[in-house]
């Protein structure tokens, strides 16, 4: 009899361990696995918040007054530029509007003025335009329009040009007019235009009679941001004379 009630009081005790709390044996199954939880950007900010990278509106971290006074800066936050081709197409030498005094030593020193346009820019493209106009109001005037093909890399230092155009020359008892060719070499000695010196040799109407070869050097130099002066010497030479000019330049720079 007393075994019999040890039997059922180990029942019970074994009954009450395997539907109470503690933890069963898990052999021949797997052990439950707690619940995995999630964290949500709202319950973490980090996560809600956009990296300052991928944010176009802030790119940089820098107040928005400096953006929006700075040019640079907003075409960096459009697109990130290409410094390296920017180098070599950004032209080192620049435009030049020029007004001045030309003197004609061999025309009984006469004077007279002179007009230009040097090295205006075709969009991105190597090619430039000068024009320009030299007179001692009596028997010496000189004009022409040639159009320049860079054959380097414009933001070099040195570059060289092969130039066409039309051109008219008066001189003393003679005159010629017609096509312009020849060639054309810069040395910008800086990128921002302070400083060049070119040299060109060209030919009116070359092959005729009244073929003339034009010699010019010219030198220019910064005196504040957009203006310059700047010195041509000029040699003309023709089958029925020698003729120069020397001329002395304010260049106003774009």
């Amino acid at each position: 009899m007393k075994n019999r009630r040890l039997s059922s009081l180990t029942f019970l005790v074994v009954l009450a361990l395997w539907g109470g709390g503690v933890d069963r044996p898990c052999w021949g199954r797997e052990k439950a696995m707690p619940k995995a939880h999630f964290v949500t950007a709202a319950e973490n900010p980090v996560i809600n918040s956009v990296a300052p990278e991928d944010n176009p509106e802030n790119k940089l971290d820098l107040p928005p007054e400096m953006i929006q006074d700075s040019p640079v800066l907003q075409r960096w936050q459009k697109q990130i530029p290409n410094l390296l081709e920017d180098i070599q197409q950004d032209p080192s030498f620049r435009t030049r509007f020029r007004v001045g005094y030309n003197q004609f030593p061999s025309t009984s020193n006469t004077s007279g003025m002179g007009l230009g346009l040097l090295d205006w820019g075709i969009e991105s493209s190597p090619l430039t335009l000068d024009a320009d106009y030299a007179t001692n109001f009596g028997d010496r005037q000189s004009g022409g329009l040639n159009l320049n093909y860079y054959v380097l890399p414009l933001g070099g230092y040195l570059n060289i040009a092969p130039l066409v155009g039309y051109r008219y020359i008066q001189t003393n008892d003679y005159n010629t007019q017609g096509l312009n060719v020849g060639g054309k070499i810069m040395f910008a000695l800086s990128r921002t235009g302070a400083a060049d010196l070119s040299f060109s040799q060209s030919f009116v109407s070359p092959g005729s009679e009244n073929e003339v070869g034009i010699s010019t050097l010219s030198v220019g130099y910064a005196i504040s941001n957009h203006w310059r002066i700047a010195t041509d010497l000029e040699q003309q030479n023709s089958k029925v004379h020698k003729d120069n000019r020397v001329g002395m330049y304010l260049e106003w720079t774009p």
